[in-house]
């Protein structure tokens, strides 16, 4: 499979000189967590245990009380009449919440107990709090009395970035789980703590406390900048464990790892390589290892070594390889998309629909063993370009933690195009214990570790990627059942990602979306499908997961993945 670069992260426009909105794109991530808690997703079905919900709000004194204090301090160390002003209606704002707060529990239909004792969790961000609050910051040398002008005014761009994250969490949260609801339908329980926290109002509260967190830190060095940036990203931290520590006695479908009974089946995750662990195809990481490492040949023709093409020649010939196989394989999609598309899923349909790329896939990797490009490559630098190779952002640690999981006893199979499974194996032992992964590729032929340019062809089509992944599970029937996971996010994932208990798309691959509706497929956001299968599970008592059910799950993150499948 021929490819580059994947998709990169959607740009967001911000004010220049802000970093409040940056800190936040960059640690958003962290924030699906809280997401996909038990709590937040009990809570989005609308089937949350109403004591639960109580414990939950009556912690907003707490952090209230907190946040009224922390601005108060922060005005006092202000020292611009503007900024002052400003904190001091952010704190305003905090105290008439504080008066009004039990007035808006009833009005969202609930009575909250006398008693209101702060949990772990929400002492944990009080006292972070307070600390940022009286200058104790890591990395931070503020005397016991703030004396200078610019001291204060440091501290107060402290405070306010302390609590930036919490706003934003929250106005996250209720938005994502507004999303998943019917806007007129006004039967769900807390609706109105979720339009509260999702309302005009509210969000403007969190822009303001977000500029004022600009303004303050304006004047700030690149060292105090990072101060502000470690204590966003701990706040956020903290939320996030706050939101995941919420006790709740209800049956709930997350996180999969802890209410999947080994006993009774066992978890076997199967993931793509190419674009959905990686930023870039493995294909063009080994052309670019073939072009640097040409000059590596022998000068004089001598026999020792396979004769290869020069840099430059290497380059032209991949640019004609790459090109041509981006163009027939849109052509090779155009053509299936030719005929009439299903009213509902066809899963016999799309499986002869890719024939078609079956035989373009086959035909594309005989031009590329024939044109010899991938001749005279070294093991060794083979090896050492996966071991340098950057996986897509929280993959690797998802990997790491799940082989961790003695109870779970997972078994993670990689089923990849890749022309070189020593690539993938190298990327993934880097890590230090991710050798347990087993991997199912193509493989590069050696003589002396040197590359011949010819390959093993193992695994070409959609349909060998299925012959893999069924006779894995048919050796593994001897376990026991299994519930299986299948990430991908290509076209070649298709029929994998379908027969799946459970598949899930990863990344935006046009094709991928175009040929799965064209066959009806649904793609369905992975917490909006767990919302559904929260409902499920509280009306019939039991989850079903089960494949060829014509529905994915998209997600947008590796973070998103081990969220609903690890937890926190």
């Amino acid at each position: 499979m021929l490819g580059g670069p994947g998709p990169g992260p959607t740009s967001v426009v911000v004010d220049e000189g802000a970093i409040a909105r940056p800190f936040w794109i960059k640690f958003r991530s962290d924030s699906v967590f809280a997401l996909y808690s038990p709590f937040v997703l009990c809570l989005a079905s609308g089937d949350l245990n109403s004591n639960a919900f109580l414990h939950f709000v009556s912690q907003d004194v707490h952090f209230l009380k907190a946040f009224a204090l922390a601005y108060e301090l922060a005005e006092d160390c202000a020292d611009d009449d503007d900024d002052k002003s400003g904190i001091r209606d952010l704190r305003k704002r905090v105290v008439q919440r504080l008066k009004s707060h039990d007035t808006l529990v009833r009005e969202w239909g609930f009575e909250l107990p006398d008693e209101k004792v702060s949990s772990d969790a929400t002492v944990k961000y009080t006292d972070f709090l307070m600390a940022a609050a009286s200058g104790r910051v890591q990395g931070e040398n503020v005397p016991g009395r703030i004396a200078t002008p610019f001291e204060r005014t440091k501290v107060a761009a402290y405070i306010l970035g302390a609590i930036a994250p919490c706003m934003r969490l929250y106005s996250s949260i209720s938005r994502e789980i507004q999303a998943v609801l019917v806007p007129a339908d006004n039967s769900h329980i807390y609706k109105k703590w979720l339009d509260s926290y999702s309302s005009k109002t509210y969000e403007e509260f969190a822009l303001q406390v977000e500029d004022m967190v600009d303004k303050l830190s304006i004047s700030l060095t690149g060292e105090e900048l990072k101060v502000i940036e470690k204590l966003y990203y701990q706040a956020i931290k903290l939320e996030v464990d706050f939101f995941a520590t919420q006790p709740i006695s209800q049956q709930t479908i997350v996180p999969l790892a802890r209410v999947l009974d080994p006993a009774e089946r066992r978890l076997t995750i199967f993931c793509d390589f190419d674009l959905t662990c990686t930023a870039f195809d493995s294909s063009a990481i080994l052309a670019e290892i073939a072009i640097i490492t040409a000059p590596k040949a022998n000068s004089d023709g001598s026999e020792t070594q396979l004769a290869r093409m020069s840099s430059a020649d290497l380059r032209s010939t991949w640019g004609v390889l790459s090109t041509q196989y981006t163009e027939e394989f849109e052509q090779c999609i155009e053509s299936i998309m030719d005929s009439r598309k299903v009213e509902k899923f066809n899963y016999e349909g799309l499986n002869k629909a890719l024939e078609q790329v079956a035989e373009f896939e086959k035909r594309a990797n005989t031009r590329v063993v024939n044109s010899g490009v991938l001749k005279g490559l070294h093991l060794e630098d083979i090896k050492r370009a996966g071991q340098r190779l950057i996986l897509q952002e929280g993959c690797r640690g998802f990997f790491q933690k799940i082989v961790k999981n003695d109870t779970l006893k997972t078994v993670v199979h990689v089923l990849s195009y890749s022309w070189c499974g020593d690539l993938i194996r190298s990327a993934f032992s880097s890590a230090g214990d991710l050798d347990e992964l087993k991997v199912h590729a193509n493989e590069l032929t050696y003589e002396e570790s040197v590359t011949t340019g010819d390959i093993v062809m193992k695994v070409e089509s959609p349909m060998e990627k299925l012959q893999d992944f069924n006779d894995i599970l048919n050796e593994c029937n001897s376990e026991g059942k299994h519930l299986t996971v299948y990430i991908g996010g290509s076209v070649g994932d298709l029929l994998c990602l379908l027969q799946a208990d459970i598949g899930i798309v990863i990344g935006s691959s046009s094709s991928l979306r175009r040929l799965g509706d064209h066959f009806g497929v649904s793609f369905v956001p992975l917490f909006t499908g767990l919302v559904k299968k929260q409902r499920e599970l509280v009306k019939d008592g039991s989850c079903n997961w089960k494949g060829l059910s014509g529905i994915l799950y998209t997600v947008s993150s590796w973070a998103e993945i081990h969220a609903f499948i690890l937890g926190s």
